[in-house]
């Protein structure tokens, strides 16, 4: 799990415990880190089968199109995704080893050492770092969906800074706040002193997570206008085929809001719990809130395996062939470059003839 509230149990404890040190010694800490082994493990898995299995599938599927149409594959879509399943590995990946580690060699109230808290912060680091980054590729996700459809360039190399650098910068400027100078965060007695050394890893933290959660369902709801309006205006009609595929696309926005809901909503309930009632922390809620964490963050990777899989359509009627289809790897049209379903069909003809004996042949013209 990634939560601020773990990573002050690095620090010493040179002073008598606080709250949440307290708190975390009242439960089973074995079976709570055998929750964050099993959920980061199926994370694991899930963004392992993002990343090779079903990219090895689509490279096969589509490899002769990929030289053709710079489409599927090759695609800005299908490149966020894969950055995400990448970081969305390294998470859960830290959060398995460091469980494994609590639960097998070291107690999770760890011994007041050098190695220990070094190992914990590193440990912690790692895993908030690639959680920030997957929060952000979440975000840049949603931003090329819209990109491709008003037809603005969406530049990969551009979101590759963006997203490495602003990972790195909020985990390190949150972090080095509360380890800096000596590891001493647990001597929090006063208020002035946790804004100061606490607090500003919690807004590097949750931060990010409020972004996705505000920005995107409002970025997808303005796709999911954007793809109906397009409709109408190029075929002035929607049949049954067309309202499959707006509500398909629409489902999928939804899907994907509605895991990231899932997985990180508890981090910031137990956020807003911890920095308002700090004396009086309601135990039996907070154990709750921990465990829901320890297995639903991890979860994200899993999740996201089914969230951003391969959409599939039944084939476009017959008379509209170029209709908008789900054929390509990422199943979204969204995202090709082509994006040959935005533009408006031109009349191939004038109504005008000059000579009204040429309309002899009337395959000759398509007027209406």
């Amino acid at each position: 799990m990634s939560d601020p509230t773990i990573q002050t149990f690095c620090c010493h404890h040179r002073t008598p415990p606080d709250g949440p040190t307290l708190l975390m010694g009242a439960f089973n800490t074995n079976s709570y880190l055998f929750v964050c082994m099993v959920s980061s493990f199926l994370g694991i898995m899930g963004a392992h089968y993002q990343i090779f299995v079903r990219g090895k599938q689509g490279i096969l599927s589509n490899g002769r199109r990929l030289a053709e149409s710079g489409n599927s594959m090759n695609s800005n879509g299908h490149r966020v995704i894969l950055w995400l399943a990448i970081a969305d590995f390294c998470a859960s990946l830290g959060v398995f080893v460091r469980s494994a580690m609590w639960r097998y060699f070291q107690p999770m109230m760890m011994k007041d050492d050098d190695a220990s808290v070094i190992f914990c912060a590193v440990t912690s680091a790692w895993t908030q770092y690639f959680y920030t980054c997957t929060w952000l590729w979440t975000f840049s996700y949603a931003i090329n969906v819209r990109c491709h459809l008003r037809g603005d360039h969406f530049s990969i190399r551009r979101y590759h800074v963006i997203v490495w650098t602003f990972g790195a910068l909020l985990t390190s400027v949150g972090l080095s706040v509360l380890y800096y100078p000596n590891a001493d965060c647990q001597n929090v007695k006063e208020l002035w002193t946790a804004l100061v050394r606490v607090l500003p890893n919690y807004c590097a933290t949750y931060l990010p997570i409020l972004i996705v959660m505000i920005g995107n369902p409002i970025i997808y709801q303005n796709c999911s206008k954007m793809i109906s309006e397009t409709f109408m205006s190029r075929y002035t009609r929607v049949t049954s085929h067309e309202r499959e595929v707006m509500s398909r696309f629409k489902w999928k926005f939804c899907f994907i809001n509605v895991i990231f809901y899932i997985c990180w909503l508890p981090n910031l309930i137990g956020g807003f719990i911890l920095w308002t009632v700090w004396g009086s922390i309601p135990e039996n809620i907070m154990v709750a809130i921990w465990y829901a964490m320890a297995a639903m963050n991890p979860l994200q990777a899993f999740l996201n395996a089914f969230v951003y899989r391969r959409w599939t359509q039944p084939p476009p009627e017959p008379e509209q062939p170029d209709l908008l289809t789900e054929s390509h790897q990422e199943s979204s049209p969204l995202l090709e470059k082509s994006r040959s379903w935005l533009v408006k069909t031109e009349p191939e003809c004038s109504t005008r003839l000059e000579n009204p004996s040429s309309h002899r042949k009337a395959d000759n013209c398509s007027c209406f």
